[in-house]
């Protein structure tokens, strides 16, 4: 059975196909009293939305989200905010003659032999379109952690071989590779454009950092913090890795060093990246997520067809030359929906 639905509280069940009439989410578990717009909803939307750079794939949508339920005079009801994106720009033709093909890289052949169909317009459910969902949702999540003072930021880190020296928030959206380090911004930009010259495509490492954190969220044993926010970040289709803290640099530390000693004060360092025994601390949470290059390349890949043939596989068409130009506001999204139900969770968890 296939689970299109996540969260625990606060609930989002995501629909639509990157080439069907319109994609959408149905959110659950909306308190009542939050004021929502539709323009709250359409600025995170509108950081997502393709077409907004000649590093980020033509396909022009507007991303245009409409409220159906959930919400009356711009505030929400206790019910179900459901919210559509229509496409308007799908080029299904483009596929055609690679409607029998599994594309390397994609899910083309694990779907297949999972459900013995696929929608092979787009990658269907498998394309990364259906993320806007997701943004939409996180967008309603935002609403909930801000008033509790929280802020979630994320931005690259890391595009090709170039890597940023600084993490700044608000340089992120002053450049089109959406990198975290305003000097570093120039050179991911051109190794975008170079993979996409060659006809390949490159990935990198997304950061991902949450201010004022309230101490207490997420619990032991099976719904511990890092643990959902990891299920929700690897749940997107581009992320092969992740690592909270230190990370895999904690392997080669002693404990000594790895160890985050306290004060009255306050914590002396964060090596666990704001969540210690799957619970916040109160630090700054701090996650990196390495971003698998676009499967979509024009150039000649070896694979084979549905009946077993070998072939040779090009992918024409619209498509991004590098994901994390996209998938930042995305992993932002997730990210605020986990702390978002996670807080709406801690309410239970004493008197």
């Amino acid at each position: 059975m296939a689970s299109n639905t996540f969260g625990e509280l606060l609930r989002m069940t995501t629909f639509g196909e990157s080439h069907g009439p319109a994609i959408g989410v149905v959110v659950d578990g909306v308190p009542a009293g939050l004021p929502i717009t539709p323009e709250m909803i359409q600025h995170d939307l509108d950081r997502r939305r393709p077409g907004q750079s000649n590093l980020t794939t033509p396909r022009n949508e507007s991303d245009s989200v409409e409220i159906l339920s959930g919400v009356f005079e711009g505030t929400t009801t206790g019910h179900p905010v459901a919210m559509l994106i229509r496409n308007s720009d799908a080029r299904s033709t483009a596929y055609d003659d690679i409607k029998d093909l599994f594309r390397p890289g994609h899910a083309d052949r694990t779907w297949f032999e999972k459900y013995g169909i696929r929608d092979h317009r787009g990658s269907g459910r498998a394309s990364g379109r259906e993320t806007a969902c997701r943004v939409a949702a996180g967008a309603l999540a935002k609403a909930i952690i801000t008033r509790s003072g929280m802020r979630v930021a994320a931005g690259a880190v890391r595009i090709g071989d170039v890597e940023a020296r600084t993490f700044d928030p608000q340089a992120v959206w002053t450049n089109n590779a959406r990198s975290a380090d305003a000097a570093a911004a120039p050179a991911m930009e051109a190794a975008i454009l170079d993979a996409a010259a060659r006809k390949d495509s490159i990935g990198g490492i997304v950061e991902c950092r949450v201010e004022n954190v309230a101490s207490g969220l997420g619990a032991p044993m099976y719904r511990k913090l890092d643990a959902v926010l990891a299920a929700a970040i690897f749940g997107l289709g581009a992320v092969k890795g992740l690592e909270f803290g230190a990370g895999f640099r904690a392997a080669g530390m002693a404990g000594s060093e790895h160890n985050d000693g306290m004060t009255p004060d306050g914590y002396l360092s964060n090596h666990a990246g704001g969540i210690v025994g799957g619970v916040s601390s109160g630090q700054t949470i701090i996650f990196r997520a390495a971003i698998k290059p676009t499967p979509s390349i024009a150039s000649p890949q070896t694979t084979i067809d549905t009946s077993g043939n070998p072939v040779t596989c090009i992918v024409e068409g619209r498509h991004d030359p590098c994901i994390i130009p996209r998938i930042v506001p995305v992993i932002e999204a997730m990210t605020a929906f986990v702390l978002a139900d996670m807080l709406l969770l801690s309410r239970s968890d004493r008197f």
